[in-house]
């Protein structure tokens, strides 16, 4: 891939992040609700007070101003203060990012674990009952939301057989060193397997709620496109020359099946990270997006702010991660 064609893409993401980041600023500043008013609650406070509070926080500034404040200081990673951890932003955000990466990471490699092998077999046993055990299957798991599957899992799982903890990251009697965050990782660097399979019964019912939906789509794409590559000639070619059915399947109609999945799972794992809100509120996972429905009730705007935009950067930096993988599977896609 040439590097001037690798700087212009990357050059073509600067407009679209500029613009995400005034759109997330506006959505934020016309959000009805004042902070003040909130942090203030029930207390007596002076007409001055408040007005000191408000000057403390920036918000007597024009929005333009405010706006440009806000792309200048996100441009050096600082996101200003929190109003109500009274921490920087990008701290508070820094201490709950590692539990969501696991809960996406473990909910995507559900996903693809599920859907690439089904989707496979769907396509090579076409109108089976197989496949469409498989096509209904997809649509049911399109279909649930997200709350009320993760109740009903709760409800089977820890309420009737308690073999899984309702909720959190890990049991109240357990305490693992934090080295990076990543609480299997940790685990796994203090030596403590008893933490590390405690943290895979918290982390199994989320991810598989926030997997299995991502696993129904890529099951589906994946279904369509291996079917539109078992009738290209070079399938019916390989079969010519005698190659076995499991050789052309995995070796040549498999690469080529992935090319637009990976184009979904690239978007499903944004999709993961941005939309995990109400799973992580529902299993009590202390991630980002419960971090962010709580702000959101307490219009605490520095940080909703700063994780909107640290998920639409996330975003836009998966869909290019897709492109580039794209010239890996296919060598004649250019950027």
């Amino acid at each position: 891939m040439p590097i001037a064609r690798f700087v212009e893409r990357i050059l073509h993401l600067i407009p679209v992040l500029a613009g995400v980041s005034v759109i997330v600023f506006l959505m934020i500043s016309l959000t009805p609700g004042d902070p003040v008013e909130i942090m203030l609650g029930d207390q007596r406070a002076t007409p001055e007070q408040v007005a000191s509070m408000r000057r403390d926080m920036g918000l007597d500034r024009p929005a333009v101003e405010r706006y440009f404040v806000f792309v200048t200081n996100a441009i050096r990673g600082d996101f200003g203060q929190s109003f109500f951890h009274r921490r920087p932003v990008s701290a508070v955000i820094s201490e709950r990012l590692p539990a969501t990466i696991e809960l996406t990471v473990a909910a995507m490699l559900i996903a693809i674990g599920l859907a690439i092998p089904l989707g496979v077999l769907a396509a090579v046993r076409r109108d089976t009952i197989l496949d469409r055990i498989a096509t209904v299957g997809s649509l049911f798991g399109v279909s649930l939301p997200g709350f009320w599957f993760g109740i009903l899992l709760i409800l089977f799982f820890a309420v009737q057989l308690q073999i899984l903890p309702v909720a959190g990251r890990l049991g109240y009697a357990m305490e693992v060193p934090a080295v990076t965050g990543f609480a299997l990782v940790d685990s796994l660097i203090a030596g403590r397997m008893d933490s590390f399979w405690e943290v895979l019964r918290h982390l199994a019912l989320p991810a598989f709620t926030l997997g299995l939906p991502s696993a129904a789509i890529l099951m589906r794409v994946t279904r369509s496109a291996m079917i539109e590559v078992l009738r290209a000639d070079y399938i019916t070619f390989a079969e010519a020359k005698g190659l076995s059915r499991a050789r052309i399947i995995g070796l040549h109609a498999l690469k080529n099946a992935l090319i637009p999945a990976v184009s979904v799972a690239a978007l499903e794992t944004g999709t993961l990270l941005g939309g995990n809100m109400v799973v992580e509120t529902v299993f009590g996972w202390p991630g980002l997006g419960r971090l962010v429905v709580e702000s959101i009730f307490a219009r605490n705007y520095p940080l909703v702010q700063a994780a909107v935009l640290l998920y639409a950067v996330t975003y836009v930096a998966l869909n290019f991660a897709a492109d580039l993988l794209y010239t890996v599977l296919n060598p004649r896609v250019r950027l």
